[in-house]
């Protein structure tokens, strides 16, 4: 695994440097969080595609103060992308991140090789005690925050990580995460998006239910959805390989 950071943007790449006869996959993380919440997609998928992951600004080692718009996040993401000449790109992201893929595809008009949506909506409003939450005690928020996000079913030894990154996390670039997806809708656009996307829901997922990858795979043309079992809204830590296989299998079909 190598790391860099290229016009102020950290980023993780599974394998260094990207193969051109690979797919490029940049994995964008959701709110609060960075580039590790990756770590299993990046060395499990590195054999079949070239693989990203990202720390948006003001996450992990990116330096900023995070930013309250989807479209800004979405600016960052695609400068890295042709910084990085990266071939066949495909951007993947969860929750948050799902909603700057989202808004890559909308806004790239075919330039994308395909699209991964996981377990996030086209619109993302956000509950009013998440905001007075980080307001009145981030600390507290972080490490309460899998006990709503993650499946009951899970080990929730598997979620240590991901408390411990959340918590390093400014509470001010975390409130502005939230805000970005609160103003996020894109539910009038998804026709068009040209692209093959891969839709990932979790049955167990209550921030992002079911229904609004439904609705994504409805509004999408070309698009497939599979649902992880036994997942919350974290599945990429909460079942790894089962995400890591649905990826798998999109790939194949891709080439």
């Amino acid at each position: 695994m190598t790391h860099s950071i290229i016009d102020d943007i950290s980023f993780d790449a599974g394998k260094w440097p990207l193969q051109a006869d690979r797919p490029t996959i940049f994995f964008i993380h959701g709110s609060g969080n960075n580039r590790l919440f990756w770590k299993n997609q990046l060395e499990g998928l590195n054999d079949c595609a070239n693989t990203i992951a990202v720390d948006l600004p003001g996450h992990g080692e990116s330096p900023g103060t995070g930013m309250d718009s989807v479209d800004d996040y979405a600016q960052v993401v695609e400068k890295l992308i042709e910084s990085l000449q990266a071939p066949m790109p495909i951007p993947c992201g969860l929750s948050l991140g799902g909603a700057v893929a989202l808004q890559l595809l909308l806004d790239g008009e075919g330039q994308y090789h395909a699209g991964i949506l996981i377990n996030t909506g086209s619109r993302l409003r956000v509950m009013p005690q998440i905001f007075d939450m980080i307001k009145a005690d981030y600390q507290a928020y972080a490490e309460s925050s899998p006990q709503m996000a993650a499946s009951p079913k899970t080990d929730r030894n598997l979620l240590q990580g991901y408390i411990e990154e959340s918590k390093k996390c400014l509470p001010e670039v975390v409130y502005k995460d939230f805000a970005a997806c609160n103003t996020f809708d894109v539910m009038g656009r998804l026709q068009e998006i040209s692209e093959t996307v891969l839709i990932l829901s979790a049955e167990d997922d209550l921030l992002t239910p079911p229904k609004y990858a439904q609705f994504l795979h409805q509004g999408i043309p070309n698009s497939r959805i599979v649902s992880i079992s036994q997942a919350g809204h974290l599945s990429p830590i909460e079942r790894p390989n089962d995400v890591n296989r649905t990826i798998r299998e999109f790939l194949g079909r891709l080439a």
